[in-house]
């Protein structure tokens, strides 16, 4: 009974007139930004940080929730039309989704995909609503020596997943947890790596940051090469699926959903390692594996769900623990810091609207994308015949006014303009800048948990493997490590990601 009256606390929470309304933002926001390919939800979550600071904590998650999961129907738009995905998760859906559309069958294409993230979307917040409490409960007897063992577990994890060489990934968590060691020692009151400037004594601003690594490093890769959006002249076809469309994609839309559910909870892409995942086990199950890549409805319909499912089951170890999954979680919780939340178990009993509003309002999102999505086709096509040089000044402009809003400082917007550059160099260089976010986010944490650990255990380190939950973290690292290093994981590893790119 208490999952049931928790849920109606929850949609009694998602369904109020504001919050409805920020979720509808949120979709459509989530959307268009899957839509115009270069942006991402990543960069667009962290420009509008500035802009939550000013909501209720609840309608600003529900908001920031809507735009990541609503980029992952509008990334398939762009992927079947113009075999340009809007979202990494959504390049597999090219493959299959553009053919299909060159034969006249682009309405089916995208009827498939909305259908499937809108079932896999369904299923997975029904898992997080059942799994999210009673892994809360056992979260609640995590330690500081258990926090630190997770979140190492978590570092190492992103590692493993991060896309491109492991050597890269590692040194992008390191840089990470450098900049997060930035400000006033929390125990002495020391200032550590400020240089002297004051506006450093608080710490790196988690804002600036986020827009200039994400946002402006973005908008200058694309308008390093803009690309030529051809868009298909072909009508679109019918938007219902026929009974062979239907029962070709059923069995591929219950195997991409659980695929994609528990590649979510993984630390890293998640959604982008379960729709390519999906796609191969599809082709590998199929009676006539010579249809993919030539318009298979499987290669569409597994695929979006793999990657839907694993967008919504990503909120589970951000919901129950406070680790984030990847960059969109992370911001997640720098939302959460921002307004005042400690993100961990405590959120559910402390704060169980907040809770269990997040949770509802996913269905409701996923419902308000299913009814919105395929109408609005005719406008997501309008606006990718718009040049990019055209956005990128009102971004920039929007990103600026939104970071100097936070604090009024100036020094924030310098940090933007220096993130930005190095999120671009990094780009450059092909090191992914989400461990290096990751690292941010969980650096202040995890030496936190270290220091409290090594207090309670009175200097002695045998503390982390004397407690069953922390050893037994600390060897799943150790293991999960090992598996990383060993050459024959690492050349498929580095295929797969290859492929991926």
């Amino acid at each position: 009974m208490d999952l049931f009256s928790n849920l109606a606390l929850g949609f009694a929470t998602a369904a109020s007139p504001e919050n409805l309304l920020f979720c509808l933002i949120g979709v459509i926001l989530g959307t268009l930004i899957g839509v115009l390919p270069g942006i991402g939800a990543t960069a667009t979550i962290a420009m509008l940080l500035p802009i939550t600071f000013q909501l209720e904590p609840v309608s600003s998650l529900i908001m920031l929730a809507g735009i990541y999961y609503g980029a992952q129907y509008g990334g398939s738009t762009t992927a079947i039309l113009i075999n340009m995905p809007g979202e990494s998760s959504s390049a597999v859906t090219a493959i299959d989704g553009y053919q299909l559309a060159r034969q006249g069958k682009a309405g089916t294409a995208l009827a498939v995909a909305a259908l499937g993230s809108f079932f896999a979307g369904t299923v997975a917040t029904v898992l997080v609503a059942v799994f999210a409490p009673p892994l809360t409960v056992i979260a609640l007897k995590f330690g500081a020596a258990e926090y630190f063992a997770l979140m190492l577990l978590g570092l190492v994890s992103a590692i493993a997943l991060a896309h491109g060489s492991i050597l890269k990934a590692l040194a992008m968590v390191v840089l990470g947890l450098l900049l997060g060691v930035v400000g006033t020692d929390i125990y002495t009151g020391t200032p550590r790596f400020t240089f002297g400037i004051t506006a450093f004594a608080d710490g790196l601003s988690f804002v600036a940051l986020a827009v200039g690594l994400f946002g402006i490093a973005e908008i200058l890769r694309n308008l390093e090469g803009e690309q030529d959006r051809t868009i298909l002249g072909a009508k679109l076809g019918s938007l219902f699926p026929s009974k062979a469309d239907l029962k070709a994609m059923v069995a591929p839309m219950l195997r991409g959903t659980a695929l994609g559910s528990a590649f979510g909870i993984l630390p890293g892409g998640g959604a982008v390692l379960a729709s390519f995942a999906s796609y191969t086990m599809e082709k590998r199950l199929s009676d006539h594996p010579e249809e993919f890549g030539k318009g298979a409805i499987a290669g569409v319909a597994g695929p979006e769900s793999a990657n839907n499912a694993g967008a919504q089951t990503s909120f589970i170890p951000l919901l129950t623990l406070g680790i984030p999954a990847n960059p969109v979680m992370a911001l997640m919780v720098g939302a959460m810091i921002i307004q005042g939340i400690v993100p961990g178990p405590n959120v559910a009993t402390d704060q169980p609207a907040l809770f269990w509003g997040i949770i509802a309002s996913m269905w409701i999102g996923n419902l308000m994308l299913i009814v919105l999505n395929l109408p609005l086709i005719g406008v997501w096509v309008k606006l990718l015949k718009v040049p990019y040089h055209l956005l990128f000044p009102i971004i920039m402009a929007f990103c600026s006014i939104g970071v100097y809003s936070v604090n009024s400082n100036v020094y924030d917007l310098y940090a933007v303009a220096g993130f930005g550059l190095l999120g671009y160099i990094l780009l450059k260089l092909r090191c992914e800048p989400a461990p290096l976010l990751l690292g941010f986010v969980l650096g202040p944490l995890l030496e936190e948990n270290l220091r409290r650990a090594m207090i309670l255990g009175r200097g002695d380190p045998t503390v982390f493997l004397t407690r069953p939950i922390s050893a037994t973290l600390l060897a799943l690292t150790v293991i999960v490590l090992v598996v990383v290093l060993m050459p024959s994981v690492g050349k498929k590893r580095a295929e797969v990601f290859t492929e991926s790119d």
